[in-house]
């Protein structure tokens, strides 16, 4: 399978990312590749925030062969993303890169979750050129796309990022469990107290 959709408010989407990554990364664990996790957005811009939000929910999540890039305070835009892929490289060798980062869509497709085998585009609604990112992808669509879609990051409801969010981060989260094994409380904290602040 290369590409799994699923809908971030149905009960049964954080165990299909769970699934879906135990599937396609549990080679990758067992070759002794690094998986890097980049988290792409701004923390500056509600429907941009959606990596950010992923990599502060999972920063208790690092483990030795799982690295995490990109959260609220260090978050991974368009000014840092091309030196932040220079120093993964230099610091790791031969990484399986997860990049993960919003996106702008159909009406109906807003709120999906889709990963891909492929790299992403990041800034592509914008023109920002950057370069694509990821052995896989995950993106969340925030918003319908169209014009002036500055504006429509801009104006997107926070309700929706953190939805998608909070189901990205615990797909994730269960897959590490189910993968690499040893419950992390800390990380158990963090997700539920930001599960209960939506």
């Amino acid at each position: 399978m290369n590409s799994l959709v699923c809908d971030s408010t149905s009960s049964s989407s954080i165990l299909q990312i769970r699934d879906f990554l135990y599937t396609e990364l549990t080679p990758v664990i067992r070759s002794k590749r690094t998986i890097v996790i980049i988290c792409i957005g701004t923390d500056r811009s509600t429907g941009d925030s959606l990596g950010p939000l992923v990599g502060y929910k999972l920063k208790c999540l690092v483990r030795k062969n799982l690295i995490i890039y990109g959260d609220l305070e260090e978050p991974i835009h368009a000014k840092n993303l091309v030196t932040t892929l220079e120093s993964i490289k230099s610091q790791h060798n031969n990484p399986y890169i997860v990049a993960i980062d919003a996106s702008l869509g159909k009406l109906q497709n807003v709120g999906n979750i889709y990963i891909e085998k492929k790299p992403l585009f990041p800034g592509m609604a914008l023109n920002k050129g950057l370069p694509s990112v990821g052995d896989l992808s995950i993106t969340g669509i925030v918003n319908i796309s169209g014009n002036f879609e500055f504006m429509v990051l801009q104006n997107t409801r926070l309700f929706t990022v953190m939805t998608i969010a909070d189901t990205i981060s615990k797909g994730i989260y269960h897959f590490a469990i189910k993968s690499l094994g040893g419950k992390n409380s800390s990380l158990d904290d963090v997700l539920n107290n930001i599960s209960s602040s939506n």
